[in-house]
């Protein structure tokens, strides 16, 4: 039987699976029956804590009927499945980078966000997120999924065990200007209200805090009930997942670096709100 693993290729490729059975409106143990292997395993494999074989997968895709494309990528994800660390290609759109991440922050118990530049993605508005995305002269039809998917991860924040979010903020965040200013006051505006739930806590770390690890770029550590927890990192043409203790260690201590240097909640939400005034 395969080793215990939780790699975020393990889980991607759980995902995948369980995505195509969903598609097919198949059942846990009607996948099984169908594949010819124990319920048991299929929801182990699903979950990212244990990895099929090779020959396992191509079973499984067979009984789902998925198509090349993304039989050639779930192939890929089980014969690397067990490495600690991984780096994925990002295309803008609906890519498998982006479902991999929206399934990480789904799954979680709680993460801690540094954003040194943008509002993270979970707390952009319509308006914010548009203007961004028409940056990158992507096809309408593609901006309205995007904004779609933006909507639809906030659930997470809302549901019954809501998602417990630290979000750390440059102070670049709140200078930027980009679209329309009313989008701008619009999104700042939200961020004061996502603040308010218990479970969401925004600070700003600002400008002249000195040099700190955070200058390095935007991360993101996502913590599970019963999974090892994950960094994911963002490059212009993809990202980075990363589980090993040593790099958890250096990036928990980048996040507990920053948090030291960043204003209080309540000087932070004072701070947002100046900005409202300036641009009202």
């Amino acid at each position: 039987m395969a080793a215990l693993v939780a790699t975020p290729r393990s889980r991607a490729l759980g995902f995948g699976l369980r995505t195509a059975r969903e598609a097919r409106g198949l059942g846990v143990r009607e996948l099984a029956r169908l594949a010819q292997v124990v319920a048991q395993d299929v929801s182990h494999w699903e979950s990212g804590l244990r990895v099929p074989k090779l020959e396992q997968v191509g079973v499984l895709l067979g009984a789902l009927r998925v198509e090349p494309a993304e039989r050639e990528r779930l192939v890929e994800l089980a014969r690397n499945a067990r490495e600690p660390n991984w780096l994925e290609r990002t295309v803008l759109g609906v890519s498998s980078a982006t479902a991999t991440y929206v399934e990480y922050e789904r799954t979680a118990t709680a993460m801690v966000d540094w954003e040194p530049f943008l509002v993270p993605g979970l707390f952009q508005t319509p308006g914010y997120a548009r203007a961004i995305l028409e940056s990158h002269r992507l096809p309408a039809r593609m901006i309205e999924q995007q904004l779609a998917i933006r909507s639809r991860r906030r659930e997470v924040l809302t549901r019954s065990h809501p998602l417990e979010c630290t979000v750390l903020l440059g102070e670049a965040v709140l200078r930027q200007r980009f679209g329309e200013p009313g989008d701008m006051v619009e999104q700042f505006h939200f961020l004061v209200r996502a603040a308010q739930p218990r479970t969401t806590t925004i600070r700003v770390v600002p400008a002249d805090a000195g040099y700190h690890p955070g200058l390095r770029g935007h991360f993101v550590i996502f913590d599970f009930a019963q999974l090892p927890s994950i960094v994911h990192i963002e490059h212009i043409r993809g990202s980075a997942h990363v589980y090993d203790g040593d790099h958890l260690a250096t990036y928990r201590a980048a996040a507990e670096a920053m948090s030291a240097l960043a204003l209080t909640e309540r000087d932070s939400l004072a701070l947002i709100q100046g900005v409202i005034a300036e641009l009202e």
